[in-house]
């Protein structure tokens, strides 16, 4: 008994060859879709996905803003215990000596003693942002021209009195000049206080002005 066999393929049919042709298309755009798809997918997956490089930059400049955030808090205290140290000595350098008793030699070089101490935090600041260390070299620039206004107030009353007019002007030009770079200072402070989320912080000297802002408002 002979093997059953399919027909030849010159016995087939033009509409069952068609059938077959059209199948095996079907399957070859199935598969290439489903390659297609496969590695759209892979490509999406591994363009999406942040690489070594990118993670190592966005923890550093994390940890940049939690450093500079954490220079701004202390660098804020500060001023504030510093003000409370050089404005009564601005005030007394650029009274009106008509309208106060000028301070005494001994007082001056009390003074003195006080700005030395001022200066400490200072002498080895650490490394911030551009925007912080603008505020602390302004601080720095106001302590300077504060202790020469003393210098020339202490020289005012012990030099000679032919020089005295000459040395208080110059003293009281400094205390104002001292208190200029305050207020640059103070200004920046607000800023970047605002900017790193702590919101208003307003360090300014009695009589300066200022947005007005509540204290802790814009963070």
């Amino acid at each position: 008994m002979s093997r059953r066999t399919g027909k030849p393929s010159y016995q087939l049919s033009t509409s069952d060859t068609r059938r077959q042709r059209v199948l095996r298309l079907a399957a070859v755009v199935a598969a290439v879709g489903l390659a297609a798809a496969l590695l759209g997918g892979a490509i999406g997956y591994t363009a999406g996905r942040p690489d070594g490089t990118e993670s190592t930059i966005a923890d550093i400049r994390k940890a940049d803003a939690q450093r500079d955030s954490q220079q701004i808090v202390e660098l804020t205290a500060t001023a504030r215990r510093l003000r409370e140290q050089i404005q009564p000595i601005l005030t007394a350098i650029q009274a009106d000596p008509s309208a106060s008793r000028p301070a005494s030699a001994e007082q001056a070089r009390q003074w003195q003693q006080t700005l030395v101490q001022a200066a400490a935090p200072f002498a080895n600041p650490p490394s911030g942002t551009t925007a912080t260390n603008v505020a602390r070299t302004a601080l720095r620039s106001a302590v300077e021209q504060a202790s020469l206004a003393v210098d020339a107030h202490l020289l005012a009353l012990t030099g000679p009195p032919a020089q005295r007019a000459a040395l208080v002007d110059l003293a009281k030009r400094q205390a104002a000049q001292a208190s200029a770079a305050w207020s640059v200072a103070a200004t920046q402070l607000d800023q970047i206080n605002v900017d790193s989320g702590q919101g208003h912080q307003h360090v300014y000297l009695e009589g300066d002005s200022h947005d007005g802002a509540e204290e802790g408002s814009g963070g």
